[in-house]
């Protein structure tokens, strides 16, 4: 699902991103461009941020 029109960012982007190391909303901006423009998509990255965060957490914790 697109989460940043603007730019063309999709949900699976920013779960990539999260897995390459992304950690916070500026490196999504950085890295993806996410919220560069009409900033409308940011509420929507940063859930889609968390949801990623949290599930990279339990991964590593079941690695484990």
């Amino acid at each position: 699902m697109y989460i940043c029109v603007c730019k063309g960012v999709t949900d699976s982007a920013i779960r990539d991103a999260v897995h390459q190391g992304a950690d916070r909303m500026r490196d999504l901006k950085t890295c993806l461009g996410v919220s560069e423009q009409c900033g409308i998509c940011a509420c929507h990255a940063k859930e889609v941020l968390e949801q990623a965060l949290m599930q990279k957490t339990l991964a590593q914790r079941h690695s484990t």
